[in-house]
């Protein structure tokens, strides 16, 4: 596992955009082997979609040829509504870039058949080869897409209900009201994740810092799901300085040092 620890929000913000440009760029995507990248939603990524946004605006950066997927989509929110997923991932990141809207693929929290639409999904991943590089976020509890503790560390795309944590968590985004936020998602596995050839994962703020802990020095334990990206042979945790609070003085020191030439 590499661990990049940058000082603050912006500095992994910036790193993790100029990584996944340098990724898109040497994979050298064309319309018939289009780069496969993964994406979450959540307030960490925004730093990133904006790093990335302002690449493209200064003409080093094309989606033309990057085809996309999303981590997860609340069960009953369509598209147009304001904390959709569908409708952050248009109004934060793809209206602004040159991607080709039959590239992009997010869950349809709508659909009548949870389970038909889990299967496609899995179904179209693998139909463009599987993910070259998943970017995720972090839940303060460890989860990874709505991928909550106890969760199977080998599964698939399916239905999950939201802890009362995560609800509490994302009720900043629903007035604050906790009974607005849906309670159930669609979302991709672990094993959907780890199949990807590259998996990043962002974390930033003290509040991250149990669940790094965790994720680095902790065992592998479906109590923590992050935890599963120790057995990534290409796995990549992106966090600041505050997020490491609950790190050993000693492991901070190690990455830091063999990273030292990686800015």
């Amino acid at each position: 596992m590499r661990v990049l620890i940058r000082p603050d929000y912006d500095s992994v913000s910036l790193w993790a955009a100029n990584y996944i440009a340098y990724k898109i760029k040497r994979f050298k995507p064309t319309l018939k082997k289009p780069f496969v990248l993964g994406l979450p939603t959540g307030s960490t990524p925004l730093g990133t979609f904006r790093e990335l946004i302002k690449m493209h605006k200064d003409g080093k950066l094309s989606f033309e040829n990057v085809v996309t997927f999303n981590m997860d989509e609340y069960i009953g929110l369509n598209e147009k509504h304001p904390q959709s997923y569908h409708y952050f991932m248009w109004e934060n990141f793809f209206k602004h870039i040159d991607i080709k809207k039959n590239n992009i693929h997010i869950l349809n929290g709508m659909t009548k058949n949870y389970e038909k639409e889990c299967e496609l999904y899995e179904n179209a991943i693998k139909a463009f080869g599987g993910v070259h590089l998943f970017l995720g976020g972090l839940g303060e509890d460890g989860h990874i897409a709505f991928n909550e503790p106890g969760s199977s560390l080998t599964s698939r795309t399916r239905v999950k209900t939201l802890t009362s944590d995560t609800i509490q968590v994302n009720s900043r985004f629903f007035d604050n009201d906790i009974s607005k936020v849906p309670t159930t998602a669609l979302t991709v596995g672990i094993g959907t994740i780890m199949d990807a050839e590259e998996v990043m994962i962002l974390a930033t703020g003290s509040k991250k810092a149990r669940a790094i802990h965790h994720a680095i020095e902790g065992s592998i334990n479906h109590m923590w799901p992050v935890s599963i990206l120790q057995m990534h042979q290409h796995g990549i945790i992106v966090c600041d300085e505050e997020a490491t609070n609950e790190l050993k003085a000693d492991t901070v020191r190690y990455f830091k040092d063999i990273e030292k030439n990686n800015f």
